[in-house]
């Protein structure tokens, strides 16, 4: 599972990196082009991404946004309750699951995504570049050649939350996987198609961010399943 993620996490960049008007053709969808009030600046874009102040979109984004720490505080709890109940033989699938699912966020949406990805790689944001309304370049997805300084465009922070939050339907027991999974599965395909739709966020970065959390998160549980079958453990 992780190697065809992996694979398909690069061959996706190679494409929005190669065609970047996939990127600029979604964004021209949701953007509103306005008359510029002077027309000193030849070539000036002017307008808006129309659902960028939405108050709708503004409440549900308040309440995803929690969604992760709701998430968080319930898998650190369920820990607690394995290690105070099994003591010495705590660890087992389950709570190996719970583990990855924090590390995946620690390292996927902490370390690569908001550390090294969003302060370093030098993309603007859509609403940031002269092609909407912006007074930065547009470069592609995959290009380190922006002139973003930070919090940039590459990839989506809330799309990776979002899509950690689908990684957690595989912890859901058997019984809560539908009435739970569905509406999960949900607002991990909303988050990231909300801030492409608002302009905050190309479609690229939206995918690759998204994608990004299954990554690390196939790879946290092939790593602890490595380590497991070395050891004697309660199934």
């Amino acid at each position: 599972m992780f190697l065809s993620l992996f694979v398909l996490w690069w061959v996706l960049l190679f494409v929005f990196y190669r065609f970047p008007d996939i990127d600029l053709v979604v964004a021209k969808s949701v953007f509103a082009a306005t008359p510029c009030a002077s027309a000193v600046i030849p070539g000036e874009v002017c307008g808006a991404f129309a659902l960028a102040k939405n108050p709708v979109f503004e409440i549900v984004r308040g309440v995803t946004l929690a969604l992760p720490y709701v998430a968080v505080v319930v898998l650190i709890a369920n820990l607690i309750s394995s290690w105070r109940k099994f003591g010495a033989g705590w660890r087992t699938l389950k709570t190996d699951r719970y583990i990855a699912a924090l590390i995946s966020l620690v390292i996927g949406c902490g370390l690569i995504v908001n550390t090294l990805l969003k302060s370093y790689s030098g993309r603007p944001r859509p609403r940031s570049t002269d092609l909407f309304g912006g007074s930065l370049d547009f470069v592609q997805a995959g290009s380190f050649a922006g002139r973003c300084l930070g919090n940039c465009s590459f990839v989506s922070g809330e799309a990776s939350s979002g899509g950690w939050l689908l990684c957690l339907i595989l912890l859901l027991p058997p019984r809560l996987r539908f009435p739970l999974g569905i509406p999960l599965a949900a607002v991990s395909i909303m988050m990231p198609i909300m801030r492409v739709m608002t302009g905050a966020h190309y479609l690229s970065d939206a995918v690759l961010g998204w994608l990004l959390s299954l990554v690390v998160f196939a790879a946290a549980i092939a790593v602890l399943d490595l380590l497991r079958s070395g050891t004697t453990a309660r199934p």
